[in-house]
């Protein structure tokens, strides 16, 4: 505990400095917009209007810092590494964190044998129920640990992310995210396999596992008697928990908050004046299901998270079955854009870092955050939850982000003239919503149902997350993790009236930065995740689990 400690504070004085060296610079203040210096329709006490000025003036001085550190980091993470001569010569490239998720989900696709499609009937039972067994050690079954980790993925990236990617990349796009999907299968299967291995089981039930386990014991235990390996799986620990417990704040909380109230804000324009209602609803609802844990969260997700994809999927298939006579030239029209592309679109190799890159954001396979959920399932075997994981990428990128990509195409509005401002301004959500009330009247009503449910599902998800990196770092006790979920709480209400983009992109950067640690500490521990794979398999072939539960 003491070494932890000592990291955790190495990591926090680190950030300290980084806001330190750039304060000086944050103190001339933004420029005021003109509309905001036209006199005010109502006449405001002194007092009120000094309060309102010293909360703006804290407010951009802190976003101003955070946005010259998110520039420092982002140039890191998203450091161009040029994959031909052109883009070497141009300073262009794939992002250093997208080609690092891919390469790791590559090399896992390939040294497990593709067992991404091999077990995919598998899954499917293990998910129906056909292997539970009760008596086994855990908090949730499989298929409450899969929604729970796919509450936290299927968001509002599946909406305006992919449509954004589909306009500034062509119908092509949606091929590349379809194979990323695929490789990242094997992703979530390693490292929700390594979480069952390493995880502990407090006395009374509770469940700590994940990432911060496997890389803290799993290298120890893998290296034995080398110092090195030791050092570094604590310091990949402590590194991932505290970023996930910045991205659980802003990036899986504020950032989720800011986003729907956006995009419902469309349909209920009062919003816009009293947003801190919706801030307050949001924590209501948020604090009832998290205070009971991953066991309440699971209990909520396995219901919603079926609701809201079924009612998205269904409404794609309305638009599909529509245009029926459109399909077979839009799946041409992604065809040659994945493999013979416009200029326009930057290329064959601008049109598949485009769709990798919204893959990578959308399933979060590498990312290490899915691992956490999954690690409390109830199971004897390790590689069987690992299986179960593999399914989350597959409905987050193959199903929700194909059918948006689908209703994009079809109904043209990617290259429609007349939204050419949503796509400029990235309102993917505007652009969904716009393609789909085209084809199904007042259907913007529907969608602002299901960016909340997105938006409220992905967040009670992700504080369990936080919670339990919380927990990993100041003790797993009762008390530690109740101080997290009201810490969490309180920025539910801080995302709906906060305005600082560049502190709610910081979370986005978080997450992203979690992937670092965790495939460098899957990839180490691969052969672990294979000895177990294969021993698991030769049992299953053999029919040894079929007779067990006849």
């Amino acid at each position: 505990m003491a070494v932890r400690s000592g990291l955790v504070t190495v990591l926090m004085l680190l950030f300290l400095n980084s806001g330190n060296m750039t304060l000086e610079a944050s103190q001339t203040p933004a420029p005021v917009p003109e509309t905001a210096q036209e006199a005010p329709t109502e006449i405001e006490s002194p007092t009120e209007e000094t309060a309102s000025e010293g909360f703006a003036q804290i407010e951009r001085k802190i976003d101003e810092i955070f946005g010259m550190f998110n520039g420092a980091v982002a140039s890191v993470f998203f450091y161009p590494v040029p994959l031909t001569a052109k883009q070497f010569h141009a300073g262009e490239g794939i992002p250093l964190a997208v080609l690092w998720l891919v390469i790791g989900a590559t090399y896992f696709t390939f040294r497990m044998n593709f067992i991404n499609l091999r077990a995919f009937k598998h899954s499917i039972l293990l998910v129906l129920g056909k292997y539970d067994d009760p008596d086994d050690e855990g908090e949730v079954t499989h298929f409450q640990a899969l929604t729970a980790a796919l509450s936290a993925t299927v968001g509002l990236g599946n909406i305006a992310g992919v449509a954004i990617a589909i306009a500034t990349g062509g119908p092509g796009a949606m091929f590349w995210m379809m194979l990323a999907g695929l490789l990242g299968m094997t992703s979530k299967f390693a490292e929700c396999t390594l979480a069952q291995i390493y995880r502990r089981i407090n006395p009374d039930g509770r469940v700590m596992g994940g990432p911060m386990c496997y890389l803290s014991e799993g290298l120890n235990e893998q290296f034995p008697g080398n110092s090195f390996m030791k050092g570094l799986g604590k310091v990949l620990a402590v590194l991932f928990a505290v970023l996930c417990i910045g991205g659980s704040l802003a990036g899986g909380n504020a950032f989720q908050v800011k986003q729907s109230l956006g995009a419902v804000a469309e349909t209920i324009p009062l919003l816009n004046d009293y947003s801190w209602v919706y801030g307050l609803v949001m924590a209501f609802f948020v604090g009832i299901v998290i205070i009971g844990g991953i066991r309440s969260i699971a209990r909520t997700t396995e219901k919603i998270v079926p609701l809201m994809c079924g009612i998205y999927v269904l409404a794609c298939l309305a638009i599909i079955v529509l245009n029926i006579g459109k399909i077979p030239a839009s799946f041409q029209a992604i065809i040659d854009g994945a493999f013979a592309p416009d200029a326009m679109y930057g290329g064959i190799m601008g049109v598949l870092i485009l769709g990798f890159k919204r893959a990578a954001f959308s399933n979060e396979a590498g990312v290490g955050s899915a691992a956490i959920a999954h690690s409390a399932a109830k199971t004897k075997y390790p590689v069987r939850e690992g299986i179960v994981a593999a399914l989350g990428p597959f409905v987050d990128t193959i199903v929700i982000c194909t059918m948006t990509a689908l209703v994009m195409i079809i109904t043209g509005a990617y290259n429609d003239p007349q939204y050419t401002h949503l796509i400029d301004s990235n309102n993917g959500a505007a652009l969904t919503s716009e393609a789909m009330d085209s084809q199904i009247p007042n259907f913007q009503y529907v969608l602002s149902v299901s960016v909340i449910l997105f938006a409220y599902s992905t967040m009670i998800s992700w504080s369990y997350y936080g919670e339990r990196c919380w927990a990993f770092l100041f003790g797993d006790s009762k008390k530690a993790s109740m101080s997290y979920r009201i810490l969490f709480l309180i920025f539910v209400v801080l995302g709906s009236i906060v305005s600082a983009t560049n502190v709610l992109d910081f979370g986005d950067l978080m997450i992203l930065g979690m992937a670092f640690p965790n495939i460098l500490g899957v990839l180490l521990l691969s052969n672990r995740v294979k000895r177990e794979l294969d021993a698991y398999w030769k049992r299953y072939k053999s029919g040894e689990f079929d007779n067990q539960t006849s």
